[in-house]
């Protein structure tokens, strides 16, 4: 029985309303400030690395989210060994 419970993982629910949340707020704060976002994104120079770092935020942010998503509903990665 030991060993059962040892198998078992905790769900991430803590991780996946918080990177839920992280995810949501920064949606909202680049559709609410187009304008501004335009503004420095387009002007070239250092700025330029500013869409970069922004996608790859979002990216960290809303893949976190969605693989803590998919743990709490249990769908995870079949893992296989290989034979040789």
């Amino acid at each position: 029985m030991s060993e059962e419970k040892k198998s078992r993982k905790r769900k991430p629910f803590t991780g996946t309303l918080i990177f839920g949340s992280i995810s949501l707020a920064s949606y909202f704060m680049l559709l609410t400030h187009q304008e501004w976002v335009t503004d420095y994104y387009t002007r070239g120079g250092y700025y330029a690395a500013f869409p970069i770092v922004t996608a790859f935020w979002f990216s960290f942010m809303h893949g976190t989210f969605g693989s803590n998503l998919l743990s709490v509903f249990g769908l995870e990665a079949k893992k296989t060994t290989s034979k040789k």
